[in-house]
């Protein structure tokens, strides 16, 4: 597969980057926690106070989500010698866009029901051998397989 890591050397890059983002920046990984700082953005003044965040010291986050999403379009145009095209051709319609935004909805409630996303659950939460983590990530695979076995059927 050209244009792509090979799993056995993407799976231990991401498994260090845990403890060296812990030992360069004593900072946790995870993406859904750089919502919150957009939301504070967006929230009314005479409302923040309602919101208990540090943008202080969680503003790196949203840096890190621009650079995953900046890295990912590098990946796909600069770096592969095709583009690749993800979604099958149904979802490029308003119906595929209505359902990949209710579903974008129901991840984002689970993100934040869960307290995290399968990045920090999964990969931070685990390494710190976190409970929480382990039910929340054994959870999102099993409710993952679920919908899959559903979708096929429906769709």
């Amino acid at each position: 597969m050209q244009g792509y890591l090979h799993w056995p050397i993407a799976g231990p890059l991401i498994g260090l980057f845990v403890p060296l983002l812990y030992v360069v920046g004593a900072k946790a990984f995870g993406i859904s926690s750089s919502f919150d700082h957009l939301c504070t953005i967006i929230t009314p003044a005479k409302k923040k106070i309602l919101i208990n965040f540090d943008m202080q010291k969680n503003g790196w986050k949203l840096f890190f989500v621009f650079g995953v999403a900046i890295g990912a379009v590098l990946m796909q145009f600069i770096l592969s010698p095709t583009p690749k095209q993800f979604l099958p051709d149904f979802y490029y319609g308003v119906k595929g866009y209505i359902i990949l935004f209710a579903g974008g909805l129901l991840i984002g409630f689970g993100t934040r029901y869960a307290n995290g996303c399968t990045s920090g659950h999964a990969i931070t939460g685990l390494s710190l051998l976190n409970p929480a983590s382990l039910v929340a990530t054994l959870s999102f695979f099993i409710s993952g397989m679920l919908f899959t076995w559903m979708a096929h059927f429906i769709f």
